[in-house]
């Protein structure tokens, strides 16, 4: 059944149109439901004036990742820039965390299909962090219908019928935090046209959603924060700056105060790591941490150093935390976060049940709770978890290592890690590469992963049902 008819809206005719501000052209199908909801015309002026603002930021940062990614693949390396050493030696803090996300020991992902929605809301998990990003293919449909859902979550009101099941999904009385996850920078969105040229995708997935959704998630949500993000893909403080940058502006229409926008930033790109403490520096008036996205930044290797012979990866199923670069990484993220009074989240538990296999789920099950057991006790202060099965157990871990606090933020201080050097955090991880492991993670799918294994692109790729995920 079509989407839309999923959410009880109907499609008009081809003389229906949106009502649109001067100089945005809306190329998507029309729909009433999202023209009544989303697309207003205020709404939209929201997003052109975000878009008319800063897309010459955008472009510079943009050009920016070009110039560097030619340095590298001309045998330059990332690493710490001494222009802006004093800030990384400086004594600063980010603003104090907010009440209502001060315990994250355990979050859960999905995309923002409204079932899942429901169900990542009702699941148990401390946060949801709602994906227009790597969980969810860009079309038209998806990207409004989850904006509909999300606006109907705040507000409280979402509710799904299966009709195959003939069962109804409501929100819990006690429901996770919302977090919602625009897409990355370097995306544009192919069917909101602005001065006859395509709206940065994470510009539109931001302003619609805080147009919307602001008012009613400070009041049932964010206890006078909020709304929450987290923010993809960067490489550079830069791009920090802009967001920062569009928080401000987008509390000052609102008529909030400043720093009542919170956003935890993914560390998923290699020249990032080099980069943390200046993006918190940029955002630190509406940070609330760091997160370990291990899986991209695995890929962030491949691409950084794609014309370097001499540091090819070996196979996948070596590439682990207790690599020396990925151990390094995670350890001066945490002492990084915790300098500057915030969350240091742990990475994705990428594992499924497997219902059918005992001995295969006790496996995977195994491999997730050594996995959090490590991250807490290095001092992460919460981790992802792909699937509402594995919350009990990636939750059992922080609890019986936590105990009642609310975070590690003061008490894992991480110092002996103020010394990791550039070196560790480019060290060559030790393996072999077989013909094994190329027939292992070549579109096969991994019962361990729960996903399409696929060795050539390693970041997202394509699971059975159509979604996008970590493999």
């Amino acid at each position: 059944m079509n989407k839309m008819m999923d959410l009880g809206t109907t499609t008009s005719d081809k003389f229906s149109a949106y009502d649109v501000p001067e100089g945005v052209d809306i190329r998507g199908r029309y729909c009433e439901l999202f023209a009544d909801k989303i697309l207003t015309r205020d709404a939209l002026q929201f997003v052109a004036d975000l878009q008319r603002e800063f897309r010459s930021h955008i472009k510079y940062a943009m050009d920016c990742r070009k110039e560097a990614k030619m340095r590298y693949n001309h045998g330059g390396l990332p690493g710490f820039d001494p222009a802006t050493r004093y800030i990384r030696e400086g004594e600063w803090s980010c603003a104090p965390v907010p009440p209502a996300v001060a315990d994250r020991r355990v979050e859960i992902t999905g995309p923002v299909e409204r079932k899942m929605v429901i169900n990542a809301l009702n699941s148990g998990a401390k946060v949801f962090m709602a994906d227009f990003e790597d969980a969810l293919s860009p079309s038209w449909e998806n990207l409004m219908s989850g904006q509909v859902n999300l606006k109907d979550a705040v507000d409280g009101t979402i509710s799904f019928h299966d009709k195959a099941r003939n069962k109804v999904y409501k929100l819990n009385d006690q429901t996770a935090k919302l977090f919602v996850r625009p897409r990355g920078w370097h995306l544009p969105e192919a069917h909101i046209f602005i001065d006859g040229e395509p709206a940065t995708g994470c510009l539109v997935d931001f302003g619609l959603y805080f147009f919307h959704n602001y008012e009613a998630f400070r009041r049932n949500q964010g206890e006078g924060f909020g709304p929450f993000f987290y923010l993809p893909k960067m490489e550079h403080s830069r791009e920090a700056k802009i967001w920062n940058s569009i928080f401000e502006r987008a509390e000052k229409m609102a008529g909030v105060d400043r720093g009542s926008i919170m956003a935890t930033v993914l560390i998923e790109t290699l020249p990032a790591v080099f980069q943390m403490d200046e993006i918190l520096y940029e955002l630190r008036d509406h940070s609330v941490g760091l997160n370990c996205g291990r899986w991209d930044y695995i890929f962030s290797y491949v691409k950084t150093f794609q014309a370097h012979p001499d540091r090819l990866l070996p196979d996948r199923v070596q590439v682990g935390m207790t690599q020396h670069f990925m151990k390094s990484y995670s350890e001066l993220l945490i002492r990084t976060c915790h300098r500057r009074g915030v969350h240091a989240m742990g990475g994705m538990a990428a594992q499924i049940p497997i219902r059918d296999d005992p001995a295969a789920n006790e496996a995977a099950l195994d491999l997730v709770k050594k996995d959090k057991l490590r991250e807490v006790r290095a001092g992460h202060d919460g981790t992802w978890a792909a699937h509402p099965g594995l919350i009990p157990a990636c939750m059992k871990a922080f609890d019986d290592n936590m105990g009642n606090a609310l975070n590690q933020i003061q008490t894992k201080k991480r110092e002996d890690a103020a010394n990791i050097t550039e070196e560790e955090l480019l060290q060559r991880p030790s393996g072999v590469r077989t013909m094994e492991g190329i027939r292992l993670n070549t579109l096969r799918w991994d019962p361990v992963l729960g996903c399409m294994a696929h060795w050539i692109r390693i970041s997202p790729s394509i699971q059975p049902n159509g979604r996008r995920c970590h493999s």
